[in-house]
């Protein structure tokens, strides 16, 4: 039995060999595509609604089309303007924030089914709404489970099959892989999305409260209840309830969990009143649930409630290929939310795929944005990252070293002159001669050049032991010099001058 195709792309290029080249490509990664060799003829091609992508060559006709093609139907596909090898200008820069993105005709297999990947999305929130607008399809909920590995499309395929349904899910996994993700994007993608989204951590509240907090209680129901209060399934009412950690749950409330679970209803704490409950349940845990059964700290009739479909999250360490395009997506995160971001070279990534990741996506998150505070705008090399990075030391294996090489865009200065390439399916230029990157929103280059020059003199002062006059051979400034900027950022020195 042949495989179905994951997507469906339209070729828009008069160079026809240039297009078969690109949609054998396609094909290799499961994406059917067609060839249309006259950019004049899209305005009148029929049945755009099929393709979830439109690959566009540079013609000045085409660009005009798809531009009104783009105002004129709510249900257009995606698209995407492939380029020549020519520099990017800031023309086409602009006119690539209408579309999807920029990927050039020599991208890489990664950048492209990343890129495919978003245009997915983007799909799906056109067939669920019946509409799309630009800016429309929620490519946010889906930041930890960017990836190409067999796990994380194993993931993506379970999400798209068990949203549409009201089936009971268990997603297991250690803490910092994407649990809450994975249980947003199942509520996003089904029937219930226009409902509330109810996240609870059943860990995080004090067992003597976590009746009140899921079910709510009546007025003096117990010392402190001043008045009657909602708990989370009224407020989930019609949407989806999401129990994270469920396996910190007590025993006693695994009881009245599974009532619900079985019965559709429940009572405030202090009421007798059945209040009936349409919610869907998704629940996580990063315990081994059958071994707390095997202890006695989890109901077993409970468990096979929750577990009618079970997402296996995995961890960091075993998708080590989708490293760089997670590292990639996490600082285009900052640069639109926090307006800072950083560069990492080739060797601090092969440095970073030798470290284990205990903490997971939420680890690589916390030092993506360590790094970028440390750095702001500059190039991060593996010598500058954490030492426990650097203490995992040993060599990636053959295949590892290939997914890194064939992850990393090669060093080329045209390209890091063009990062606008880049703009949305790409992996960054990994070299260590790429210069700042100024902000899309400006940046105050006065404050930015000041905070720079201060911290550059904190770190010669804290090598230095505190003594200025070694600090000011680092900095191959004159000691005076050094006094005077000390002054002006009024830069307490550690020792006394005696001391140098």
């Amino acid at each position: 039995m042949s495989r179905q195709p994951q997507s469906r792309a339209l070729i828009v290029d008069s160079d026809m060999n240039r297009a078969e080249r690109f949609a054998s490509i396609l094909q290799f990664i499961d994406c059917e595509s067609d060839v249309l060799c006259q950019p004049s003829a899209l305005g009148n091609h029929d049945g755009l609604e099929r393709y979830e992508v439109v690959f566009m060559a540079n013609h000045a006709e085409a660009v005009s089309l798809v531009k009104a093609i783009k105002e004129g139907q709510e249900d257009a596909p995606a698209f995407v303007l492939l380029l020549d090898d020519e520099p990017t200008n800031s023309e086409m820069s602009n006119l690539a924030m209408l579309f999807l993105g920029l990927i050039r005709f020599d991208a890489r297999y990664p950048v492209i089914s990343n890129l495919l990947h978003k245009a997915e999305v983007f799909a799906k929130k056109r067939k669920s709404d019946g509409k799309q607008k630009k800016g429309s399809g929620n490519i946010e909920l889906f930041r930890s489970l960017v990836g190409n590995s067999r796990s994380v499309r194993g993931v993506r395929d379970m999400i798209d099959k068990v949203a549409p349904s009201d089936a009971t899910t268990l997603i297991l996994g250690e803490s910092g892989t994407g649990k809450e993700v994975v249980a947003r994007n199942i509520h996003y993608y089904s029937k219930r999305r226009q409902k509330p989204f109810v996240p609870i951590n059943c860990g995080a509240i004090p067992p003597d409260l976590l009746e009140s907090e899921l079910f709510g209680h009546e007025k003096g129901a117990f010392t402190g209840a001043i008045a009657s209060r909602q708990g989370r399934f009224e407020m989930a009412e019609g949407g989806t309830i999401f129990l994270d950690e469920i396996g910190d749950m007590p025993l006693p409330m695994q009881v009245k969990l599974l009532r619900v679970l079985q019965e559709r209803c429940f009572e405030r704490v202090g009421s007798s009143k059945t209040i009936e409950t349409d919610v869907r349940i998704v629940a996580a845990t990063h315990q081994n649930l059958e071994k707390q059964i095997d202890k006695g700290k989890f109901r077993e009739d409970l468990f096979y409630r929750l577990n009618v479909v079970p997402i296996e999250m995995p961890r960091l360490k075993d998708r080590l290929e989708d490293l760089p395009l997670l590292v990639q997506e996490l600082i285009t995160r900052l640069e639109h939310e926090k307006n800072i971001s950083v560069k990492l070279t080739n060797a601090a990534l092969v440095a970073m795929c030798n470290y284990d990741w205990p903490g997971n996506v939420r680890e690589l998150a916390n030092m993506i944005e360590r790094l970028s505070v440390l750095y702001p705008y500059g190039v991060v090399d593996a010598p500058d990252l954490p030492a426990k990075l650097l203490e995992a030391g040993g060599e990636l294996d053959a295949q590892a070293q290939q997914v890194i090489a064939e992850s990393v865009v090669p060093d080329a200065p045209a390209q890091a002159e063009n990062a606008d390439a880049n703009l949305l399916g790409s992996i960054p230029n990994y070299t260590t001669t790429a210069s700042p990157r100024l902000p899309r929103d400006g940046i105050d280059l006065k404050q930015h050049l000041t905070d720079i020059e201060t911290s550059l003199i904190q770190q010669a002062l804290d090598e230095a032991g505190g003594v200025v006059a070694h600090a000011a051979k680092r900095l191959k400034i004159r000691r005076t010099t050094l006094v005077e900027k000390m002054r002006k950022y009024n830069i307490m020195r550690m020792e006394t001058e005696a001391a140098s």
